[in-house]
Parts: structure tokens; C-alpha cells; sequence
């Protein structure tokens, strides 16, 4: 597990024991996507996801209230074939609604762009809904840049 402090903040590297602290904030993630809450899916999701090494995830701790988790960022690994590089994916991030607006989202956004660096990564990816304009701010304010390139498209299967 790795430390960083950010400010009064501790962003932690999360392991299989720390899933019962991620639970309840991945619950509220998917609640603010409109998704049904489903802890014990959440539990068994985050498990197999983080045993297969297939997600990393990265935990804000509040030393004041006792190290209680207050935020997450996870994180998905993948490849680009034009580049012949490695790249990750920032899939989620979430912060407690009642511990917003003291930097955790910031911290761990920095967080995730110093494992990416640290690990030899071409660059991270994101994407958010586009009604999601606070999260948009966080992104642009810690020099994100929106791609103007690409179209991106998908399809259920």
C-alpha cells in the first residue's frame, strides 16, 4: 500500500482488505448514475476485479475522522496499437457528497496521474457525462484537455 499525503488527506493504494471501506462509496457512485444500490454486488464486483489485478483503485482517507474513506479513484489498464504503448483508463471517481469541496477529488486525481507516470504510461483517459459539468471544472482546472479528434461510439451487445 502507498501513502501520499495531500494536505490533511491520506490517498492510500487500496487492497483487498480496504473493499468494505470502497463499497459504500462505489454504491454511492453508481447511485449518482442512476443505479439501483447493490452492495453485495459492488462487494463482488470490486473482489474480482482487484484478485484478477484487472483495477487499481486508490482511496482518500481523513486522518480527522479517523481515517475514514471519503473518496476513490479507480482505474482500468489498456493498450494503444498506433502508439504500441500502454495507457489507463480513469473509469470512476467519486467523492462523499458530505466531504466535497476540500481538494479529495483533486488529490486523487493527482494520485492517478503519478501512478500513471510512474508506471510508463502513454496517458490516462476519462470520460463523464456531459450534464457533469463540476466534475468537467475538476478535470480542466487539473489540465485535462477535452479530445477534439476523436468521436467516440458504442453499442450494447
Amino acid at each position: 500500500m502507498t501513502n501520499r499525503n495531500a494536505g490533511s488527506l491520506d490517498i492510500v493504494q487500496a487492497c483487498l482488505s480496504d473493499i468494505d471501506d470502497i463499497v459504500p462509496l462505489l454504491d454511492g457512485y453508481r447511485m449518482f448514475y442512476e443505479q439501483k444500490s447493490n452492495p453485495a454486488a459492488c462487494r463482488a464486483y470490486l473482489a474480482e476485479r482487484m484478485s484478477r489485478g484487472e483495477a487499481w483503485v486508490f482511496l482518500a482517507r481523513d486522518p480527522a475522522a479517523g481515517g475514514r474513506a471519503i473518496g476513490f479513484v479507480l482505474l482500468y489498464h489498456t493498450f494503444t496499437t498506433v502508439t504500441l504503448r500502454h495507457i489507463w483508463t480513469l473509469n470512476d471517481l467519486f467523492v462523499d457528497p458530505k466531504s466535497r469541496k476540500h481538494g479529495a477529488g483533486r488529490a486523487l486525481m493527482q494520485r492517478a496521474e503519478e501512478f500513471a507516470r510512474a508506471s510508463g504510461a502513454l496517458r490516462l483517459d476519462l470520460r463523464t457525462a456531459r450534464t457533469n459539468t463540476t466534475a468537467q471544472s475538476l478535470y480542466r482546472s487539473c489540465g485535462w484537455k477535452q479530445d477534439e479528434t476523436f468521436l467516440r461510439f458504442s453499442k450494447d451487445v
